[in-house]
């Protein structure tokens, strides 16, 4: 199967990814003491340095070229999400140990005074800790886009900020007024400045596009007592849009995105319709890779759109927040879930768009999703469901 880095690799460039995975390793029970296999070799990356999920998952060590970095022999790793292990305290039975409160979800075992989702033994001596994460990662980035040389490179940057935990370094601390939530958000910025500064040390800012973005929406009590609620103060992490994480609304879906590419991206706003889907078959064309027609079937090329040189993107866009959305020009629709709200999902009290009515907004009158159409636009609902039962039904097609 063609994924994007080896496409990219194919075209000659060495990939490389740095940060935050949760993409899954391994083939049912991982064992974390030898090769790990599948991973991101598999899918086309050169070098990889991973936080092997997410920051609140266990095991909580970094694996580096599918290995687990600095781990003892004599002292094996084992994890399990389904049952408790001999190994380190839980956030449960040693609440005393905690930095910060969890949610029962994330009261596991306790790594750095944070406990975690799942149970881990061994591999003391390859513990991470978290406050380190900006220095650690950004070094490895480096390194890799230092080693590339004069080979074009591709690199996979998935920052681990400003996912729970919020534990930044001392250096941040106290840097916003919003507390770890905020300090971490200081943190990406810094890692950003860093890395762009890089790039033009090594006299590759103008020959180098970089894309921002993220993958869901913003979310403040996410299982940890970080106090990101308490001190919000006026700022409103989703502007004026409806939602957030875990949300059908456009601030679920809705995704900041910065391009920067000095020379070729003028400055500006667009107002393209793009998914990062379409990554995968633009940045083919950038690098001169023509995709097979069963490669990417999902995946259009919008490169003119990413660089700003025209302002229409896609026709149609498919979007999935525990239920199926559909953008259509400025149409939005979002079909009906007859399944009842999960108890943790209607705990983080985010409007997530779940509703047993259908829902229609016009976005280029209500971009904020206040008025439901619906009613006043049956033809319009039928247009819609339509489609996304064909899009949802259709086997998959051959690029044309």
């Amino acid at each position: 199967m063609a994924t994007l880095p080896g496409v990219l690799q194919e075209a000659g460039y060495i990939t490389g990814v740095v940060g935050k995975w949760h993409l899954g390793l391994g083939l049912g029970e991982v064992d974390w003491n030898a090769e790990i296999t599948p991973g991101p070799r598999e899918i086309g990356f050169d070098y990889s340095f991973l936080i092997p999920a997410t920051g609140d998952r266990v095991p909580c060590v970094f694996v580096e070229n599918q290995r687990v970095v600095g781990l003892d022999p004599d002292d094996p790793i084992q994890v399990s999400f389904s049952f408790e292990l001999d190994g380190y305290p839980t956030g449960t039975s040693h609440p005393e140990l905690l930095k910060m409160k969890a949610d029962p979800q994330h009261s596991n075992t306790i790594v750095n005074g944070v406990s975690r989702i799942g149970f881990m033994s061994g591999g003391e001596k390859a513990l991470w800790v978290d406050e380190e994460f900006p220095f650690v990662l950004n070094r490895k980035a480096r390194e890799f886009m230092e080693s590339a040389g004069d080979q074009p490179f591709f690199l996979y940057y998935a920052f681990h900020d400003i996912h729970v935990p919020r534990l930044p370094h001392p250096d941040f601390v106290g840097k916003s007024s919003m507390g770890p939530r905020g300090d971490a958000i200081a943190q990406v910025d810094w890692c950003v400045g860093e890395l762009v500064g890089l790039l033009e040390e090594l006299g590759l800012s103008e020959n180098t596009l970089v894309i921002f973005t993220s993958d869901n929406g913003p979310v403040l009590d996410d299982g940890y007592d970080d106090m990101a609620v308490e001190m919000l103060g006026d700022h409103n992490p989703s502007g004026p849009f409806r939602g957030g994480k875990y949300s059908a609304y456009e601030a679920g879906t809705r995704m900041p995105t910065v391009v920067y590419w000095p020379g070729v991206v003028e400055p500006g706003v667009s107002d393209a319709l793009l998914s990062q889907v379409d990554l995968m078959a633009s940045l083919a064309v950038l690098a001169g890779r023509e995709l097979g027609e069963d490669e990417g079937p999902d995946s259009e090329d919008h490169l003119d759109a990413w660089l700003g040189k025209v302002n229409t993107g896609r026709e149609e866009m498919l979007e999935e927040a525990f239920t199926m959305a559909l953008r259509q020009g400025n149409w939005k629709y979002i079909h009906p879930q007859e399944k009842s709200t999960p108890e943790w999902l209607a705990n983080k009290n985010i409007e997530n768009g779940l509703s047993e009515e259908v829902q229609l907004y016009d976005l280029e009158a209500d971009p904020y999703e206040q008025i439901n159409l619906a009613k006043t636009h049956p033809e319009k609902v039928k247009e819609m469901q339509s489609l996304l039962r064909k899009i949802r039904v259709r086997p998959t097609h051959k690029r044309k």
